[in-house]
């Protein structure tokens, strides 16, 4: 039996461009956990979401894509708004499993009003960069997955400037660190958690985007938000550092895993099952991640 070791550059290269899109994703989970604690589960509709109205606004209104991209931007962003102003708003002060059971529910709304709208069929995006090969390190690899990367790490490099040297980006740390003393010191919470919503739902949209120009766009796009919680976990539930890193661990892995499968094991599945077993190791030895906070608690 031989094994193609040149096939496994290739895998390290698709691992690591998926794992910087699952950083993506994986940040937009964090956003709201550091300003709400609260875990959204219907982070994978929101990516949907954003794919199917990019995908809408080109096809069936016939925008052009950059155009189509911005207009969904702003869609997601107030439909975020919304969702914390009409669900979650009400529910401060109530206990914590009421709001995750929440974002439950909004998952299986938008699961079913999606499909309603949309069906079940995959659609492909016209070709923007699809069909298109470069040589990268030696390797031919398709310019949309390269430039999806590319895209990813400028949206991770601009967010780290937003938090670390914006007002707004400031107010949502500190509102994240404690939120009466944030609030002490005149940030408003309420504006800080509604803020938090809009860029996590613009973030998930972008990467449905850039999924849904690769892979095409389905519902099945929506699994993405459960294979990225390995990686949130992984990395710290309040890191965004821990997301990238996290993310593009989970991106190798994945593919490590697909490449001894086929060369070597032979089960035919390795692929989907190792991200859950990364999440049950790490919450068996480091429930917080390798960057998350570490709570203590006297007992």
């Amino acid at each position: 039996m031989s094994i193609r070791l040149d096939l496994l550059a290739l895998f390290l290269v698709n691992g690591l461009i998926v794992g910087i899109l699952y950083g993506l994703v994986a940040m937009s989970f964090v956003l709201i956990y550091k300003a709400s604690r609260v875990v959204n589960f219907a982070q994978g509709e929101l990516l949907l979401v954003g794919a199917w109205v990019c995908w809408a606004s080109v096809t069936q209104l016939g925008l052009p894509f950059p155009f189509a991209f911005l207009v969904t931007l702003v869609f997601t962003g107030v439909l975020g708004v919304l969702i914390q102003l009409v669900t979650l708003r009400p529910l401060i002060g109530e206990p914590l499993i009421s709001m995750i059971m929440v974002t439950v529910g909004l998952s299986v709304f938008f699961q079913a009003i999606l499909k309603w709208i949309f069906g079940v069929a995959p659609q492909s995006f016209p070709q923007v960069l699809t069909g298109k090969r470069i040589n990268f390190l030696g390797l031919e690899v398709e310019l949309a997955y390269l430039g999806s990367a590319g895209f990813a790490l400028l949206l991770l490099a601009g967010f780290a400037f937003f938090f670390k040297y914006s007002k707004l980006g400031l107010g949502m740390r500190a509102t994240a660190f404690n939120q009466q003393v944030a609030s002490s010191l005149g940030v408003s919470v309420r504006q800080v958690f509604a803020v938090s919503w809009a860029i996590s739902a613009i973030v998930s949209a972008m990467a449905g985007i850039v999924i849904g120009l690769v892979n095409g766009v389905s519902a099945g796009l929506a699994a993405f938000g459960i294979k990225v919680f390995p990686a949130v976990i992984l990395g710290g539930l309040d890191s965004i550092l821990g997301a990238v890193v996290g993310g593009i661990i989970i991106g190798l892995l994945e593919n490590v895993a697909e490449f001894l499968d086929g060369q070597v094991l032979h089960w035919g599945n390795l692929y989907t099952i190792v991200p859950f077993y990364v999440l049950v190791i790490i919450l068996m030895i480091k429930p917080y991640g390798l960057f998350g906070t570490r709570d203590i608690e006297r007992l």
